[in-house]
């Protein structure tokens, strides 16, 4: 199975859109996201929209652990397209994907499916396998879903992530050490690139543990991302743009937002 993994599944996302001329410098806010393209219709949006990388969750019909894979986020437990019909549509594009695991259940059907397609763009793989800040402890089992995936495909790269929570701004509290060194322990021994996804609101907080990470292997990267209702502002956005290596951190958020953010630092305004 392992056979079939394309290399740009393992490549960094950067050279790969740089070197098919979809972007023109390797700054990681570049790189534009569709998120939770999760049905049919939203599928046909971020096709035909200017997006790079098309992210959508993954888990099996009905939620019970015997049904298909299909694209849908918790809690719901159908869709109107499952995962092979989703690959499908992708399949013959220029655009990236990242699937989002909900359930180590669907992991393994996922990744056979996976193998039976010839994509040849990037591919990440992402689950939340750690509680965060004010987190639920309802995360992926991290032993069973790295095992799983890399036994299929050893060199996809890897998202992995945190369960986190809202509280509000007085009394949120960011990313610990304590949870930097134990995602830097289960990922040690791993060979290829991980980004980590981490929430735009935690982020501010949690500046000096997130730099202690990716000093822990230049095969890291942030990928930041937001919740429909998350607090933030651009001046945060380019707080955070400041603090990190710009080949090494990717921007996946809303509008109005997006927009904002990018004309701040000087990039087109996707149509």
């Amino acid at each position: 199975m392992a056979g079939v993994e394309q290399g740009s599944w393992s490549e960094n996302i950067l050279d790969y859109f740089l070197n098919t001329k979809q972007i023109k410098t390797r700054d990681g806010a570049e790189i534009l996201w569709y998120h939770a393209a999760n049905s049919k219709l939203q599928m046909t949006e971020a096709i035909q929209s200017t997006a790079h990388m098309i992210e959508a969750d993954v888990l099996l019909r009905g939620g019970d652990g015997s049904g298909e894979p299909i694209m849908a986020h918790p809690p719901e437990t159908n869709s109107d397209i499952t995962l092979k019909e989703w690959l499908n549509e992708v399949t013959n594009t220029s655009k990236g994907i990242k699937l989002d695991f909900k359930s180590l259940a669907s992991v393994n059907p996922s990744m056979k499916l996976l193998g039976e397609i010839k994509l040849r763009t990037p591919v990440w793989i992402n689950a939340d396998i750690l509680p965060g800040p004010n987190g639920s402890h309802c995360a992926v089992d991290a032993k069973g879903f790295l095992e799983t995936v890399t036994s299929h495909f050893p060199n996809v790269t890897l998202s992995l992530g945190w369960t986190t929570g809202w509280i509000n701004p007085k009394c949120n509290i960011g990313h610990s050490l304590e949870m930097m060194q134990e995602m830097a322990a289960i990922c040690r021994d791993l060979t290829q690139s991980i980004t980590f996804p981490v929430r735009a609101i935690l982020v501010r907080q949690s500046v000096s543990e997130l730099q202690w990470l990716l000093q822990q292997s230049n095969r890291y990267s942030l990928t930041i991302w937001t919740k429909k209702g998350d607090d933030y502002s651009v001046e945060d956005l380019l707080f955070i743009r400041n603090c990190f290596d710009k080949t090494r951190i990717f921007y996946d958020i809303l509008e109005p937002q997006k927009s904002e953010f990018r004309k701040a630092i000087g990039l087109e305004i996707p149509p």
